[in-house]
């Protein structure tokens, strides 16, 4: 018969035997975006004190914006493909898309508003002076090959299925995708051998995403120290009325007309909802370009609870149709340019040039300096005049472009709250424990270990079982 301490001894022995329990992985990315806030704060530093030296860091900058947009077409057709064809009913895809851009048209339409009423009640342009070298400035921002609106529409259809990708056009490759998901869609069981082949694909992608990230502070110091250094004090002091009205309209817009709609519609407090966005908005902060953020935040909001159709759709489309700090740059900047020109516009003229300028506007990108080359192009086809004055912002645009950028990125992740609100299309009980830091993102693979859709709609859950 066993002894007490024989017994204890085959304890101790098949706990030494058995395997341990897998250690939880530790999340080092947060030491990336606090090098990020460092290597901003030595841009700053770098593009005051050598300024020429600064702007030959611009490569740095651009290059890692471009590391960030080579994935953004694999991402977006992973995802809309997903989610499309998981689902069975066409008309749900239908309704979150025309949702989706009656919403957008709305929003745009009131920034252009509020961007009128303030620039009416600042004047700033009043008192500057255009010069030769301004004129000539602002009409090198003027493309000679400015497209009209059917051309834009003709510009959605790639050449070929595979130039959607390597030309990096966001709105062509969301007419592939959308065609992929509705083709896959209509095989049913045939289409299921494809959808595992793409989401393999997508977490490889994510994965080569999360890599990226890492030279975030590099090029987020070359970005910085070259907005810096070309932009300089002088400009940043002479046009500051300017700035600080865009910057508080933004702010006012974000956080009083944005935020409203949030918690009125969906029931959420707008900071929590930007505190869970945060390392994104730091992103966009420190490179300018709400691109840069859109693969990590169709990511997020998959994981915050909102369906695979509704992320796919509303976020790919948003960012060429729901620029909410794009409408009120191009609304203050016109009139600020109309005053200085010392030709202020009356009520009658502004309006159409505003819905002019609305409609030009669709298909600009987050990209840095998009939004001054769409003004460009719409006063040149629409108020000619005024494009000598465009000058007069060309050095403070990069500073303003800060601010497009994290209002239409706000505008966007917002939006797509929305509409899944909406559609119902999002799972309420997930986003409280997602907002409450009890279900952390994956900073890793940038998507869930399950990698399911965070809402299953009983569609997709007798596929599941078939």
């Amino acid at each position: 018969m066993p002894t007490t301490s024989s017994r204890r001894a085959a304890v101790t022995s098949a706990a030494d035997r058995a395997p341990a329990a897998p250690r939880a992985k530790r999340d080092r990315s947060h030491y990336l975006y606090i090098a990020v806030i460092a290597a901003v704060a030595a841009g700053i530093v770098v593009g005051m004190v050598a300024p020429d030296f600064a702007v030959e860091l611009r490569p740095i900058g651009t290059g890692f914006v471009n590391l960030i947009k080579m994935m953004i077409s694999p991402i977006i057709f992973c995802t809309i493909v997903l989610g499309i064809g998981s689902v069975r009913k066409a008309a749900k895809v239908g309704a979150v898309g025309g949702i989706a851009l009656g919403y957008f048209l709305t929003m745009s339409l009131v920034a252009l508003g509020i961007g009128l009423i303030v620039g009416n009640l600042l004047e700033p342009g009043s008192g500057l002076a255009v010069t030769d070298a301004v004129r000539e400035a602002g009409h090198a921002q003027v493309d000679a090959e400015a497209e009209s609106t059917t051309e834009f529409l003709l510009g959605i259809i790639p050449a070929t299925m595979v130039s959607a990708f390597t030309e990096g056009e966001v709105l062509q490759t969301l007419l592939i995708a959308l065609l992929a998901g509705f083709a896959l869609q209509a095989m049913g069981s045939a289409g299921q051998p494809v959808l595992r082949g793409i989401e393999h694909i997508q977490r490889l992608v994510f994965r080569i995403l999360a890599m990226v990230m890492w030279a975030a502070p590099v090029g987020a110091f070359g970005a910085m120290a070259a907005v810096v250094g070309s932009a300089g004090v002088d400009a940043l002091r002479d046009l500051a009325i300017l700035m600080v009205g865009f910057y508080i309209t933004c702010f006012l817009f974000v956080f009083i007309v944005l935020g409203a709609l949030l918690k009125m519609i969906a029931g959420l407090n707008i900071l929590s909802l930007f505190k869970y966005l945060g390392r994104e908005f730091l992103l966009i902060l420190s490179t300018s370009s709400s691109e840069s953020a859109l693969p990590r935040l169709i990511a997020k909001m998959e994981h915050l609870g909102i369906s695979k159709p509704v992320v796919g759709i509303t976020v790919p489309t948003g960012y060429s149709f729901n620029l909410d700090g794009t409408m009120i740059y191009m609304t203050m900047a016109s009139l600020f340019i109309a005053d200085a020109m010392g030709t202020p516009m009356s009520i009658g003229e502004q309006i159409p040039l505003l819905l002019f300028l609305l409609l030009a506007s669709k298909g600009a990108a987050g990209v840095t300096g998009a939004g001054l080359a769409t003004l460009a192009g719409g006063l040149q086809s629409h108020k000619p005049a005024l494009v000598d004055g465009i000058g007069l912002i060309v050095g403070i645009d990069r500073f303003m472009s800060e601010a497009r950028a994290l209002t239409n990125f706000a505008g966007n992740a917002v939006a797509t709250v929305l509409v899944g609100t909406w559609t119902k299309e999002i799972d309420r009980e997930r986003v409280d424990q997602v907002l409450a830091g009890r279900l952390p993102f994956d900073e890793q693979t940038l998507l869930d270990d399950d990698h399911e859709s965070p809402v299953e709609t009983p569609e997709q859950k007798e596929l599941a079982k078939a």
